[in-house]
């Protein structure tokens, strides 16, 4: 009863702070097509943000053209913009304009401290300078050993589960598990999980449960920018436990948690550099880890560049969260893809077998095969891991479009002014599954059109996605700084897998859910992520 009555109290000041602050948006605004509001309080949110929104999110990217509305809080017009041209003045032209919301931020730097995620301007700038190096495709051909080393451990554990015959194995776990000891040897030179058994790690727990928590205070999250500056951290951290609501004191523990194990980690990584390479050698990554290699580098560069302590440690768990549930859930995403399209996987497995792909191959090797690069990128346009992304405008501008809308009234819309404050939802799903860009078949998961050249609407348009026209991992200064170590964890597992498994469905029903990384459950009630899939081992590959 407390917590009810605190979140109503919460959230009247944060409708009365929001309307206070609001400012009046152009006419052409209200002649935007997009589903009418449920509620005039929240508008659309609970549905649009609900573990079971992901029908409603696709109505809103798709049926409505290349700009929609939603409604947000007292009506707030909030924007779903998938237009080619208006995505490039959104991420690229104008994109000191676009920032990150003020929630986003803040309850990022909260969390973390001044990391990638919880930074903007000449900090943000200073800092993804410092760390591009250690993602760089030099880099990232350093790692490739170490990704064979894990994957080839997962092999033998999978192997080991169904040794006897075919099995259910949850894929989910497994390639949750295999994901975090990869970014935890590639990233922070620290290892999680053997992955030869069932293992306890407490910062390990910390970040796998992190979004599953952080989905139930979606909401809640939104009220962060009234908190962010209510005095020194020790009194907010007084004031936070005294709010009688468990899903935020259980947010409260894992931040705790994963603060404790990163300076401890930090404090480490430090000691082992000042030791010289042959004790840099002894630890997990042999110092190739991005951690090893952003403390090194930041060492050596000038005091006016040089990142200090509290901004090296939050990359850390942030570095770790980014690169965890995006990459195991998209892996499971194709894993399920291969079982529902048998042909597709034997075709796969015959272009893995016949290059070797499963025992272990040079990143420059790995890149050239043609048809597991098609899978991954179609996956990855077809069914993003994380397709919601904000943005917030922090001036008046106006946004042009490549081709006119038709607003609610027959007015033809050709650019679309954006007041202060406005929030625009970054069309990722939109744009990556557009038929006007991508053709008639652009909602089906057909890895054979990337063997041939890709439309000239999406070739000849300004799609700013950084990644293959595609905007799953964004674009601009905010595009996902990992997105080459992503697709390499992604090609060196499929390869390893289907070198030695095959997959099937069974007939369990699966429903992808809602989250800040979409996930996995059995049926709509159970909200345990998981993944079942029949799993045989090929008995002529030694595994």
């Amino acid at each position: 009863m407390a917590g009810t009555i605190f979140l109503l109290l919460i959230s009247a000041a944060f409708m009365t702070w929001r309307y206070l602050v609001r400012r009046p948006t152009a006419p052409i605004i209200d002649k935007i097509p997009g589903p009418a509001p449920d509620t005039f309080l929240r508008g659309n949110l609970p549905r649009f943000l609900s573990r079971h929104g992901s029908d409603f999110q696709r109505h809103v990217a798709l049926d409505y053209g290349p700009v929609s509305k939603i409604h947000g809080i007292l009506g707030r017009p909030i924007l779903y913009i998938s237009d080619p041209k208006a995505l490039h003045h959104i991420i690229i032209k104008e994109e000191p304009i676009f920032q990150e919301t003020s929630a986003f931020l803040k309850s990022n730097m909260l969390m973390f401290g001044p990391g990638l995620l919880s930074t903007a301007g000449d900090v943000h700038r200073r800092q993804r300078k410092m760390l591009n190096p250690a993602f760089s495709t030099v880099h990232m051909r350093s790692m490739i050993p170490i990704f064979y080393q894990v994957v080839h451990k997962l092999r033998n554990a999978v192997a080991k589960q169904v040794k006897e015959g075919s099995q259910e194995v949850d894929m989910l776990n497994w390639m949750g598990r295999t994901a975090l000891e990869l970014i935890g040897q590639g990233g922070l030179g620290y290892s999680f999980d053997p992955l030869t058994q069932d293992m306890q790690n407490e910062y390990g727990n910390a970040l796998k449960s992190w979004f599953p928590n952080m989905q139930k205070v979606a909401m809640l999250r939104r009220f962060t920018p009234l908190f962010a500056n209510m005095g020194p951290a020790w009194f907010r951290r007084f004031v936070l436990s005294l709010i009688p609501i468990a899903k935020i004191q259980k947010v409260k523990e894992l931040v705790d948690t994963m603060t404790a194990r990163s300076h401890e980690i930090f404090r480490g990584k430090k000691a082992a550099l000042r030791r010289g390479d042959e004790e840099l050698l002894r630890q997990v990554g042999e110092g190739r880890d991005i951690m090893s290699i952003l403390i090194r580098e930041n060492s050596g560069t000038s005091d006016t560049n040089r990142l200090p302590d509290e901004e090296l440690i939050a990359q850390m768990s942030l570095l770790v969260l980014a690169a965890t549930d995006t990459t195991s859930n998209s892996l499971s995403r194709m894993l399920q893809l291969l079982s529902e399209h048998p042909d597709v996987q034997e075709k796969l497995r015959q272009e893995l077998l016949e290059a070797g792909a499963g025992d272990g191959l040079s990143y420059d090797e790995l890149d050239q095969l043609p048809y597991l690069d098609s899978i991954c990128r179609e996956t990855l346009r077809v069914y993003p891991a994380a397709p919601v992304v904000i943005r917030v405008a922090t001036k008046d501008t106006v946004l042009p479009l490549s081709e006119p809308i038709v607003g609610t009234d027959g007015t033809m819309i050709s650019e679309i002014p954006i007041s202060k404050g406005m929030e625009v939802i970054v069309g990722i799903l939109g744009c990556n599954s557009s038929k006007a860009l991508w053709g008639e078949d652009a909602l089906e998961w057909k890895p054979e059109r990337w063997l041939s050249p890709l439309p000239a609407t999406v070739t000849k348009n300004t799609i700013p996605g950084v990644y293959s026209n595609l905007m799953t991992f964004i674009g601009g200064k905010r595009a996902c700084i990992g997105f080459k170590f992503s697709e390499m964890e992604m090609k060196v597992v499929m390869s390893v897998l289907l070198s030695n498994f095959r997959f099937r469905s069974t007939d369990k029903p699966i429903e992808w859910n809602v989250g800040g990384v979409r996930y996995p459950t059995v049926g709509k009630i159970d909200n345990t992520p998981q993944l079942p899939l029949q799993v045989e081992l090929l008995k002529d590959i030694k595994a």
